[in-house]
């Protein structure tokens, strides 16, 4: 529906000869997608530049239309391929993030220190940053919306991705009178104890890194999935882990409810008028999409909603049955660049964060490589609760070595981790927790 205005901002910024110029940081399974919607689908918009650690990657981006792109090893060098209007790639994600020439940056690497350094090199020189990046975003967004402000650019989440699909119905149905109380994510399967090993069958087969994948199938992602809609919208979880109703009956293929009868299960937590929750559903149809359910007070509202077939109230379940990832990207570029409007946003500090457990027994001496490995998945958890517990975001855990040994499914805190020395994300969070005390 948003396409309806971003279609001819677009066109007329082709007609007049003055395209947004967008640079690229990850060149995966979405960035080429990203490229590909940009390059084929965008009128009123140019990829300019990618940058990837493996330059083929990059490279890859481009040949897709079968472009031969400029390798630029420096920030001239860029500027210059930009200025010219020739595709430029390069292994520097920095260099291009600083780059002159480029309205917005996309960051699509799904890292946390280094896109935290790329982000806010692209905020301090002036640029709108798009990412699809929530491991970040649930971990530092907050901060970084903090600095964008103040350099009078957005930062903003994507639409196409269930945070910002969700986000973009929240603000339909608040649109619509009614008050939004919860906003979920539909999911196939969850298994906290899935990894690299188990998920590689079903990685090969898409094209996709294993350990990305086991971070879908153990809850990480979608803990920080819901953690950015909390934060954007001021929601928390109902409690540690959310609730996440299960009906898929162990069959990830073989949904057995609609989601109008799976949100039936979060009515007990929303008796009261303060609930106001972000949770997902296991095996509900249709999916893999999103949900909102609101609340309206007003009987003659209500007896509309019953005709139009949303059911008595006084909950209603509103719902898009898809999220098409890169396809709705450059909307939200332009949504940015044009409208100077966020999908999604953290609103201030943060009330929802993604907290590491650990997934085997750990021991001293054993360090955790990243999001969906062998060593933790993550769970959500309000603010408030990490706070008190010290309990260590998993979001800087990657890289950390276990100081303590830490059973299975138990949380790690600070204290059972050493920290890796010089990381600008734990500067960035250290000022995030200073900036919004609770």
């Amino acid at each position: 529906m948003l396409m309806i205005i971003v279609d001819k901002a677009l066109a007329k910024r082709e007609s007049d000869g003055h395209p947004i110029r967008v640079g690229m940081i990850g060149a995966g399974f979405q960035g080429r997608g990203i490229g590909l919607q940009i390059m084929t689908a965008t009128p009123g918009m140019r990829l300019c530049a990618v940058a990837n650690r493996h330059i083929q990657a990059a490279r890859d981006v481009f040949a897709q239309l079968d472009r031969e792109a400029r390798h630029c090893e420096t920030r001239a060098a860029l500027e210059e391929a930009i200025a010219s209007g020739v595709p430029a790639i390069t292994e520097d994600a920095v260099a291009l993030a600083g780059a002159e020439g480029l309205d917005a940056v996309i960051e699509v690497t799904g890292s946390v220190e280094h896109a935290a350094q790329v982000v806010l090199t692209a905020i301090e020189s002036g640029k709108d940053v798009i990412q699809m990046n929530a491991e970040l975003d649930g971990t530092i967004g907050p901060i970084l919306k903090t600095k964008a402000d103040e350099a009078g650019v957005i930062y903003t989440f994507a639409d196409g991705d269930q945070p910002g699909v969700q986000m973009n119905l929240y603000r339909f149905v608040s649109g619509l009178g009614v008050t939004p109380v919860l906003c979920g994510n539909i999911k196939g399967l969850h298994d906290p104890h899935r990894n690299p090993t188990t998920q590689e069958a079903f990685a090969r087969r898409w094209g996709q890194k294993p350990a990305m994948v086991a971070s879908f199938a153990d809850g990480t992602k979608i803990s920080f999935e819901q953690a950015v809609v909390a934060n954007g919208t001021g929601m928390r979880v109902a409690r540690r882990g959310m609730l996440g109703p299960d009906f898929s009956g162990g069959d990830p293929g073989a949904p057995l409810v609609t989601i109008e009868q799976a949100a039936e299960a979060f009515e007990p937590y929303l008796e009261s008028a303060e609930a106001r929750y972000v949770d997902y559903v296991v095996g509900a149809r249709p999916g893999p999409g999103i949900f909102v359910l609101g609340r309206h007070e007003d009987p003659r509202q209500r007896h509309y909603l019953e005709l139009y077939k949303l059911g008595r109230g006084p909950h209603y379940c509103f719902y898009t049955p898809y999220h098409l990832c890169h396809f709705e990207v450059p909307t939200s570029v332009a949504r940015a660049v044009l409208f100077r409007d966020a999908v999604l946003a953290p609103l201030q500090g943060p009330r929802v964060g993604v907290i590491a457990m650990a997934k085997k027994d750990l021991f001293p001496g054993d360090t955790i490589i990243e999001f969906g490995g062998y060593e933790v998945y993550g769970i959500a958890e309000n603010i408030g609760e990490i706070r008190r517990d010290n309990l260590l975001p998993i979001g800087l855990a990657l890289g950390c070595t276990m100081a303590r040994p830490v059973k299975k499914d138990a949380p790690l805190t600070f204290l059972d981790v050493d920290i890796p020395v010089g990381r600008l994300v734990d500067e960035l969070y250290d000022e995030q927790e200073q900036l919004f005390p609770l």
